[in-house]
């Protein structure tokens, strides 16, 4: 499906405040209907929309052709063979040409005034490379049951110590200078697709902080996030390629992974997984930076995982009645 107002692409150059937006799309049909709609109601339309169905089998096409319909701005529908999301972004990259650029995985959504304000960060900020902020997280349901607003220590500038803590903006937050993102593109090597390229951005230019929140984070049984194993590998991997750029040794280096590792162990006691969690905390008991944090993981690691899952929902259950819900 294609659907342009006199669209050309090609290489063309960009246009002074021009806006492109790719979603790629993987086996969120239950999802998909609702990001595309959270695009279409933006208060600042994007010049183009590109629509990337990544080999889908749940029907994931046909809902997103259905609403693509209602489009009012030039949209475009992809659908072929599964190549990753890396690659499936980097495709996005190359057949759109807006000056800035974002992408919104498909069981993510935006608020309605998401690219107005952030179009307007980088417009006043000429050294950045990106644009971000916080974000709600949500269930299944569309129910805010969490608010990085509310624990997230970001950065605004020079986010090189935030990153090398292992702390980075939430995908939907994102806005980025294309001039800044074509230099890079995604690295189709890596699992863990935006923190290998937020090191090299930053090595680049500033990372404009907004602290309002513009966009949601969808939780569900299939999110990558829920892999702790994975995303510390990949960020140690990723520190280690770019450790020159980012004027780190080799011995402090070293520290740093000790002292990631070690904090780490408390994402995989949060998810049960308590003998992932001593191993990491064995391992690394010289990167901990304080006895009492390591009381506190002791403590944690005798805690019944029931008791700890309960204390989870009561805190989604008390963001839920603080923040309500979203709907599209």
């Amino acid at each position: 499906m294609r659907k342009t107002h006199d669209d050309t692409r090609g290489g063309a150059t960009a246009e002074a405040g021009s806006l492109s937006v790719v979603v790629p799309s993987y086996n969120h049909a239950r999802f998909v209907g609702d990001c595309l709609r959270s695009i279409i109601r933006q208060t600042r339309a994007p010049s183009e929309l590109l629509v990337i169905d990544d080999g889908s089998t749940d029907g994931s096409p046909q809902i997103i052709e259905r609403v693509l319909r209602d489009c009012p701005f030039p949209c475009e529908l992809v659908a072929r063979d599964n190549r990753g999301l890396c690659a499936t972004l980097n495709e996005g990259l190359a057949r759109t040409r807006g000056r800035y650029f974002a992408y919104l995985g498909s069981d993510d959504v935006w608020l309605a005034d998401f690219l107005e304000a952030r179009v307007r960060v980088l417009e006043s900020r000429p050294r950045a490379v990106l644009a971000y902020g916080h974000a709600y997280l949500i269930d299944e349901r569309n129910r805010i049951v969490d608010c990085t607003r509310d624990w997230a220590r970001y950065a605004d500038g020079d986010a090189r110590p935030m990153l090398l803590q292992t702390i980075a903006p939430m995908s939907p937050t994102v806005l980025y200078r294309r001039t800044a993102l074509a230099r890079h593109g995604w690295n189709e090597a890596a699992r863990l697709e935006d923190y290998d390229l937020y090191l090299r951005l930053s090595i680049d230019g500033e990372f404009a902080f907004d602290a309002r929140v513009r966009a949601a984070w969808r939780q569900h049984e299939r999110n990558t996030s829920w892999n702790q194993t994975m995303m510390l590998a990949e960020q140690l991997a990723a520190q280690r390629r770019f450790a020159a750029s980012l004027g780190l040794g080799a011995d402090e280096l070293a520290r740093l992974h000790t002292t990631i590792s070690f904090n780490r162990a408390e994402d995989f006691l949060r998810l049960g997984e308590k003998s992932n969690a001593l191993a990491l905390m064995r391992r690394n008991l010289s990167g901990a930076t304080s006895a009492r944090t390591v009381a506190r993981m002791l403590a944690r690691l005798v805690v019944p995982y029931r008791l700890l899952e309960r204390r989870r929902k009561l805190l989604q259950r008390r963001a839920n009645e603080r923040y309500g819900s979203l709907q599209f």
